[in-house]
């Protein structure tokens, strides 16, 4: 490839706030000017540009295990507000990424920077952003439809920093902005781009591009690989440690195939000239079809067996046994038009379509075979625009690479893998901030429309009040915004043209760290149950007839206004276009669980500005607990130690009933009584971290006076709350006015607040009362980094992380946290599991047993 010079050119970046406008980032400063070379050697490294912005590293502390959540990281001392936009031009598509951070900050309140001081990780004042900080956005359009690109671009200005900036408010037009781009069409509509939006396209190597962008993806995405083989899509999880080497073989209009042996380190060892040009060139000419989609949706419905010679066409219908050859291989691809007399329109279009798709998918995989067997290499993961997610093409693929391999090389196949190009030109800017995350860093959401615009970007605003109408999905729709979908072939495999809806939009968190305390990070899966078809369908049902009920209670929260319902109602047409397709393709969003299902829901929530749906009934259900606390504590304070325990574990588990819906399915009490009242009699435990659920009862009335147990043992205690909304479960911003109103009626309580910082000024006149009386453990709060029913214990916030370095037992409390995720889940320390069962069908696939069955699961180590 040759190489490609530019001049360093300054550039604007852009952040993108939660109602879609964009910010505008610190003066661009000088690049170093520098050549993009690809050379024969296998040591070829990725080109870093000077263009800036730069992210700011320093300070960016990746606690502890870091893995990735969200392709954009937050960084404790950035002081500006940044954006990077990169292109891949292609001939047949544009690929678009681009980085935005959240506008919103989240302010240190005394107790937060109290509980930070006393787990050790206090940041001095530094500025501090909640959890999803940063996004990288994956956007697709057709390159024949580039003019509808460079609408995108400039209605988002993301090219000038953002409609929300100052410089475009004042009218000022920065000049020398540059855009870092890759592909062909950066030289061929370099000028198009110069004359509507007044931009340089910086070009950068291809080949250099797709494989940092390859890379990346594979370091950093936890579920961005799978094999397909007989229209069955599954997930491969890739050992970091032993990702390299590998085979990259990218499909474009030819075939290029890359050995690929570290990071920069890479050297393209082979090719072909049929690739996807091959396929689409023959095909239009033979199909007359207007699409490479619509040539692909021909085959779907295809014969080949009336085009190609078959070996049983040879054989009289029989299998060559003796070498492994079945009836159905074919001997010879359109062999059969040599002895027909017939002309090309005697064919149907559909037959010569799959014919080709065959021919051409299965030499790809059989030279790609070749070149893995002369390296030694066992993974070939194949990538560009003919692939496209296309399933009977991945199928073929496979199909070659598993027979000419006999089984033991893998085909595999990357998730946003037209996006390869774009994402290493993204990269290629200096400073990017991407070398440093890790998989717990990422988060991947899937706003409706993506990788499109979300829906909210579609509306036509006026202040808060939505003026366009919501769409609404159409039969033979996607639902996301109209995109047709392929119809299906059989039962098993279909066209997916719509597969770039499958991408979602990255968030990068670099202050989500692994839990310290999993027994074994790399074996532990959150989702107690695997999501088959039977159970997709169960839960699907039950999500969506507690739909109607949610979307009420989200309009209650904000007022019951006429904005509020339009919302509403988008937000239910959202949510269940997302039901569909899982419903239609389980696996299109990745390897995807019961909690990931929940948390969709959340997202889906989220995405419509409905930040908490319970407000309402939270408050109203804490205030009714907080009145009767007192002589539940009186009651309890009569009682002699191992009945208070008893009373206290039974409480957690009746207050637990107030977000879903006995006998106990699980009741190891005795041994946690044991443990806590005579093993650790004298040598109490040093900390344990609760993890509490709902807002009322079962906080109030469960998790606070087992606190309070554990506080009167000498044992600190972490309160582990989520960091946003999700359904009625309290969170981390709410824990501090609860225990504090808790605390007016109980000195023990009191005095572990204000050691732990949660009592601070609101009760002055208290901690003066206390002043001469011993110091208490604390009892602290912190978020888990979560905006879900359920947890993840691979991606939880910094401030857990910390908490739990000393912690010795965990107290895992509710549905979501204990039954959904993690019952199977082991740790470091004593953990105790309480819940109620409050779904039939899930007491009795994981007990026999039955609705409002409890579990009291205790794992002690040894």
């Amino acid at each position: 490839m040759a190489a490609n010079n530019s001049d360093p050119k300054p550039i604007r970046g852009v952040e993108e706030e939660e109602g879609g406008g964009v910010k505008h980032e610190a003066e661009a400063g000088k690049a170093a000017a520098a050549a993009v070379t690809t050379t024969q050697s296998p040591a070829t490294m990725l080109h870093r540009s000077g263009s800036r912005p730069q992210l700011d590293l320093s300070g960016a502390a990746i606690h502890g295990n870091l893995e990735d959540r969200n392709p954009t990281i937050l960084l404790p001392n950035q002081s500006d507000d940044i954006s990077h936009l990169a292109l891949d031009i292609g001939g047949s598509l544009i690929k678009l990424v681009y980085f935005s951070r959240h506008a919103e900050h989240s302010n240190e309140d005394k107790h937060k920077i109290s509980t930070k001081r006393r787990l050790g990780m206090f940041n001095g004042g530094r500025r501090s952003y909640p959890v999803l900080g940063g996004r990288l956005h994956f956007v697709k359009f057709e390159t024949g439809k580039l003019n509808e690109c460079l609408d995108f671009i400039s209605s988002k200005q993301l090219h000038r920093g953002g409609v929300d900036s100052p410089s475009w408010r004042s009218g000022a037009q920065p000049d020398n902005i540059v855009i870092k781009a890759t592909g062909g069409g950066a030289f061929k509509y370099a000028d198009l781009f110069k004359e509507r939006l007044g931009v340089s396209l910086e070009k950068e190597d291809e080949m250099d591009c797709l494989v940092a962008g390859a890379n990346f993806l594979l370091k950093s995405i936890r579920h961005e690989a799978f094999t397909h083989m007989d229209g069955q899509k599954e997930y491969v999880q890739i050992d970091q440690n032993d990702l390299f080497p590998f085979l990259l073989v990218n499909v474009g209009s030819g075939v290029s195939i890359i050995k690929v042996d570290g990071h920069g380190k890479f050297q393209r060892v082979s090719g072909t000239n049929v690739g996807g040009g091959t396929y689409w060139g023959l095909g239009r000419l033979m199909t007359k079809c207007k699409s490479f989609d619509e040539l692909l949706e021909l085959s779907q419905r295809g014969d080949n067996s009336t085009i190609d010679m078959l070996v049983g066409d040879i054989y009289g219908g029989l299998d060559y046994s003796k070498i492994g050859l079945s009836a159905s291989t074919i001997a010879s691809s359109f062999g059969k038009t040599i002895s027909d007399n017939k002309e090309l329109s005697d064919y149907r279009p559909e037959d010569i379509s799959l014919s080709l798709l065959r021919m051409i998918s299965y030499n790809i995989g059989q030279i790609s075979y070749l070149n893995a067997l002369r390296y030694g290499l066992k993974r070939i993961f194949f990538g560009g625009f003919f692939i496209r997610g296309h399933a009977y093409t991945m199928d073929t693929i496979s199909f070659a690479v598993n027979f000419w391999s006999k089984g033991e090389a893998k085909a595999m196949f990357l998730r946003h893998e037209g996006f390869l190009g774009a994402l290493g030109a993204f990269m290629s800017y200096e400073k990017h901030g991407l070398d440093d995350l890790r998989i717990h860093h990422l988060v991947e959401r899937f706003p409706m429309g993506a990788p499109y615009i979300s829906w909210m970007e579609k509306f036509v605003q006026k202040g808060t009040q939505i003026i366009a109408p919501v769409p609404v999905g159409f039969p033979a729709t996607t639902g996301m915004g109209g995109f047709e979908r392929p119809t299906a072939k059989g039962d098993i495999l279909r066209s997916d043209a719509s597969a770039a809806l499958n991408v979602g939009v990255l968030h990068l968190v670099p202050t989500l760290d692994v839990f310290p305390l999993l027994e074994d990070p790399k074996m532990y899966e959150p989702n107690t149950i695997d999501l088959d078809l039977n159970e997709y369908k169960y839960w699907f049902k039950v999500l969506s007839d507690h739909l109607p009920d949610l979307v009420d209670k989200a309009v209650a929260s904000e007022g019951g206004t006429d904005d509020a319902k339009r919302r509403g109602d988008a937000f239910a047409h959202a949510f269940s276009a997302h039901l569909a397709r899982l419903m239609e393709e389980p696996a299109a969003y990745g390897k995807f669980g019961l909690a990931n299902l929940l948390e969709l829901r959340e997202e889906c929530l989220r995405e419509f500005q409905f930040v908490d749906a319970y407000v309402s009934i939270k408050q109203r259900e804490n205030e009714a607990s907080l009145a009767v606390l007192p002589d539940l504590l009186m009651e309890l304070d009569s009682m002699n130690e191992e009945a208070r325990l008893l009373a206290l574990i039974e409480g957690v588990l009746a207050a637990n009933i107030f977000d879903w819906g006995s006998r106990a399915c699980i009741d190891d009490f005795d041994m946690f009584n044991k443990r806590m009242l005579v093993d650790k009699k004298d040598q109490p435990y040093k900390r344990a971290l609760l993890f509490v659920d709902n807002s009322g009862a079962d906080v109030v009335l469960g998790m606070i006076p087992l606190a309070r147990e554990l506080l009167r043992h000498g044992t600190e205690v972490v309160l582990v709350a989520n960091s946003l909304p999700a359904l009625n479960d309290v969170t981390a911003n709410e824990l501090p006015e609860i225990v504090a109103e808790a605390a007016k009626h109980c000195g023990i309580l009191r005095k572990a607040a204000v050691a732990g910082g949660l009592i601070v000024d609101a009760m002055a006149g208290i901690q003066e009362d206390l002043k001469d009386e011993p110091v208490s453990v604390p009892l602290m709060v912190v978020e888990n980094g979560c905006g879900s029913p359920c947890i993840d214990f691979r991606q939880v916030s910094s401030e857990l992380a910390a908490a739990a370095k000393d912690a010795d037992l965990l107290i895992l409390e509710g549905m979501g946290r204990s039954l959904h995720t993690n019952l199977n889940a082991r740790f470091k320390c004593d953990t105790l599991k309480l819940a109620m069962v409050k779904n039939q069908r899930l007491a009795e696939k994981l007990f026999n047993g039955n609705i409002y069955d409890c579990i009291c699961k205790f794992e002690p180590v040894p």
